[in-house]
């Protein structure tokens, strides 16, 4: 039991109301049997502070309801009407503390579960960002429940659009308007419409994907228990531009030519 305010609070709480009630029906006028008023301040107390708080309070409880019923008979003692009413009360205060102290502890357990996890989750993103691969993660509605960095610069995503959790096809008419693809527009549709039914048959089949700055992505997708997506982009622009048309390497070249460096080994091969 740590003694803190919280810990401290139940106890206290109890005590200054047994010495009130007593006090009062004393010297004042009559007051009623506190019991459950008892009963509720060891409520609070378990879900405060755990149980040895609960159960402290419930000590002190039936303690100051002894004090009270002393010198409520033409003599002082206790008959069996009280000592039943004492019994009840122990009872009752005990099975409430443990009850309020074992919700409070299953709470906490969960809390810091959730916790760890939420902690795990956020050191995987930041993993996830530093990668070059392009990674989506599509929940079962297909709307993107993560979106890491190098997806958003492959399409020229912003922050906020990424954030907005999008559905799949929005990312996809994202590309098209932005003109990320390297593809006729007439084709464009049909494009769109071969990758999104790939994506909800969970079909693995990796393609490739030739982006306007010469770039090729490699796609596959992969489904996931929950019914969710994971959608990666493999750069392999190394791995497949060697095939092109020797003619093509003028073009190549001009896009190393307007500064963009870090493809220009990628485009080596081109030549």
């Amino acid at each position: 039991m740590r003694f803190d305010w919280r810990a401290i609070s139940g106890p206290a709480l109890t005590a200054a109301t047994a010495l009130a009630a007593i006090c009062a029906d004393r010297t004042l006028i009559a007051v009623p049997n506190p019991a459950p008023l008892f009963v509720c301040i060891v409520a609070f107390a378990g879900s405060l502070a755990g149980f040895a708080s609960g159960m402290a309070s419930a000590g002190i409880a039936v303690v100051g309801s002894a004090l009270f019923f002393l010198n409520h008979r033409a003599t002082p003692g206790y008959d069996t009407t009280d000592l039943v009413r004492l019994a009840l009360l122990a009872m009752t205060a005990a099975g409430t503390a443990g009850i309020t102290g074992l919700l409070r502890q299953r709470l906490m357990d969960t809390l810091a579960w959730e916790r760890m996890h939420h902690e795990t989750a956020m050191r995987l993103s930041a993993a996830l960002d530093q990668v070059d691969i392009g990674i989506v993660l599509l929940d079962a509605d297909t709307r993107a429940e993560f979106i890491n960095r190098a997806f958003r610069n492959y399409f020229s995503l912003s922050d906020e659009q990424a954030d907005a959790k999008p559905p799949f096809i929005a990312l996809m008419y994202h590309g098209r308007d932005t003109g990320a693809f390297e593809l006729p527009e007439d084709e464009l549709a049909a494009f769109i419409a071969r990758r999104t039914a790939m994506m909800r048959a969970g079909d693995s089949t990796p393609i490739n994907i030739n982006l306007r700055d010469g770039r090729v992505l490699r796609f596959s997708c992969t489904a996931l228990p929950d019914g969710g997506r994971m959608l990666s982009y493999t750069p392999v622009t190394d791995l497949v531009r060697h095939t092109d048309d020797p003619a093509s390497a003028e073009f190549y070249r001009s896009l190393r030519d307007h500064g963009d460096r870090k493809l220009s080994w990628h485009l080596r091969a081109a030549e």
